[in-house]
């Protein structure tokens, strides 16, 4: 291996140009080659659009390709041929099998936002707001072909700010995540780090969220319900029921103020704050977005309706 590291950089979302960006810039690293997902309909009129880390290394001058899987030949092949000492995944978006987990003499590093073995898996960074962990963090591991089961090559903590959205979160992790690979990188070249193995046997798991997940079940707590809005921002909005449409909650905080009796879900202004009942205690919702609106501030939407009092999502799940 030469002084400079021959890198392969695989990475797709937002959440990996930090990384990207602090590898291109090491004098003692070279990014010879970026490999991210193809394009994909996006927004409105599903135009065709790259993935974000396909824009960053155009803008970065760096060869990139986009494959459709890396089970094809031709893409192993190409990956090969431009003789990486290493591969570096940063939340790339397939699961990798041995073919290119070898490719690289030093094998293939990667990027993941949890402290593993906690929430391997799709979801760690809305997994732990959801759950009311006061911390998280960045763990480099050696890849394998169990998922996220690598040894660690280094493990960096962050506290979990009261106010986390999973969107929030996700920035300060990228960039904790850029600040650390390249010299973890480079240690682990060198064999100044050792991989330790993990304990399989604290393992937890996550899995890809969809809407449904996002759904509000009133008859939860005030906390939990709070946190499942803070997890699922920016995607994929915490939603409720209201005469028979999506209401998304977007900003809410548990409140201290008695509610009359009533079902989970009653809904009614108190004071200055539009209070939910739930399951125990009650929210104060301070943000939503009706159907077909942008969003607006919960009391302006509350006084528009003119009545004094209904119940959220009172339809069967």
């Amino acid at each position: 291996m030469s002084s400079i590291l021959r890198v392969v950089f695989l990475g797709s979302p937002e959440f990996a140009i930090p990384s990207l960006r602090a590898l291109v810039n090491h004098p003692d690293i070279e990014v010879v080659l970026v490999v991210t997902q193809p394009d994909r309909p996006s927004g409105r009129g599903r135009r065709l659009t790259p993935p974000p880390v396909k824009v960053a290394a155009d803008e970065l001058g760096i060869v990139s390709m986009q494959p459709d899987t890396l089970r094809d030949a031709s893409a192993i092949e190409l990956i090969r041929s431009v003789q990486p000492d290493l591969l570096i995944v940063v939340a790339y978006g397939e699961i990798l099998r041995k073919s290119i987990l070898t490719l690289a003499p030093l094998g293939c590093l990667n990027v993941h936002p949890s402290l593993l073995p906690a929430y391997r898996g799709a979801t760690p960074i809305p997994a732990a707001i959801l759950n009311g962990d006061a911390e998280t963090g960045v763990s480099i591991i050696k890849l394998v072909a169990a998922l996220d089961a690598g040894p660690i090559i280094a493990q960096q903590q962050v506290a979990i700010a009261a106010d986390e959205t999973s969107g929030s979160l996700s920035d300060r992790l990228a960039r904790l995540a850029a600040d650390m690979l390249p010299e973890t990188m480079l240690a682990y070249a060198n064999g100044r780090l050792v991989p330790r193995e993990q304990d399989d046997e604290q393992a937890t798991y996550t899995r890809e969220w969809t809407t449904d997940d996002a759904r509000i079940d009133w008859s939860m707590p005030a906390r939990q319900i709070e946190q499942l809005i803070r997890a699922a921002d920016p995607w994929p909005i915490a939603w409720t029921l209201f005469r028979g449409e999506r209401l998304r909650i977007l900003q809410a905080s548990p409140s201290d103020a008695a509610l009359d009796d009533g079902q989970p879900g009653s809904a009614a202004l108190v004071g200055r704050e539009l209070l939910v009942r739930c399951g125990d205690g009650a929210l104060q919702i301070t943000q939503v977005q009706p159907a077909g609106r942008r969003a607006m501030n919960a009391i302006d939407w509350w006084r528009g309706l003119r009545i004094d009092a209904a119940v959220l999502d009172d339809e069967p799940k």
